[in-house]
């Protein structure tokens, strides 16, 4: 009987060109939809009508992203014939869903910004940061498409000591192309005293004088949850534990980067 599922994922975005589906790289939504065929859970691609919550960048890895499609498998199924297809890409969980849930209508999208410790001073960090937490236009802040509207309210920024690391976490409905890669470009800038809480401030209040900060790298980020009203997944322990490992894989990359 065909249904509509939605499918949990984690991935290692540092092995992939990208989220959405290209022709001639790989790319995480390409990995799954040729499993997806492989395995003979879909067919058509029309037919399956395939969407996600989040179109991550090149070298952005997920802990949570979500994918849709109908097919006439079980999620179990599905789930657990997926479970082992890929080195980089990890199902952990699933659910069916109505005929009118759309992925991209989540009420909340977290992220991870990953900064190696002992090269930032925490208290300053958190000072900068709190000039982007509310209602802004973020024209100074983010790679604006001719039909976005640049206005986005960040719900919450937090910053805290990890293991070896310190972690950006930045929560909102929705964000903007690279819109966190360049508050956490322009905020290092500030950590480093390469401009001054003014500066950005005055970006933000007038997005109508170009500033351009910068963009910091990709690898850092991790988008790390998508949360949707009234929904519930099957998630089985063994494999949400592997998420684990998209988490320590970025966090060895943070050597090789400069900041």
């Amino acid at each position: 009987m065909r249904s509509k599922l939605a499918l949990k994922i984690a991935y290692d975005g540092t092995r992939f060109h990208g989220y959405a589906r290209q022709p001639t790289v790989t790319t995480v939504e390409g990995s799954i939809i040729n499993a997806l065929f492989d395995k003979q859970i879909i067919s058509d691609m029309k037919k399956a009508e395939i969407r996600c919550g989040s179109r991550t960048d090149k070298r952005v890895s997920a802990l949570t992203n979500v994918m849709t499609f109908y097919t006439d498998e079980s999620a179990k199924d599905v789930l657990f014939l997926l479970s082992d297809e890929f080195d980089s890409i990890f199902p952990y969980g699933i659910t069916e869903v109505d005929d009118n849930f759309n992925p991209r209508h989540a009420i909340s999208r977290s992220y991870h910004y990953l900064l190696p410790m002992n090269r930032f001073t925490t208290s300053k960090l958190k000072n900068v940061l709190s000039l982007f937490i509310g209602k802004h236009d973020f024209s100074n802040f983010a790679r604006i498409e001719s039909h976005r509207n640049p206005v986005r309210t960040i719900d919450r920024i937090t910053v805290n000591e990890g293991d070896n690391v310190v972690i950006v976490e930045i929560t909102a409905q929705t964000f903007l192309w690279n819109q966190i890669r360049r508050i956490i470009e322009a905020s290092i800038k500030y950590c480093k005293e390469k401009i001054t809480l003014d500066q950005i401030q005055k970006a933000l209040d007038h997005p109508e004088e170009p500033v351009d900060f910068n963009l910091a790298p990709a690898i850092p980020l991790i988008l790390t949850n998508i949360e949707y009203p009234d929904i519930s997944f099957f998630e089985p322990e063994e494999l949400k534990q592997r998420r684990n490992i998209v988490e320590s894989t970025v966090k060895q990359h943070l050597i090789n980067l400069a900041f």
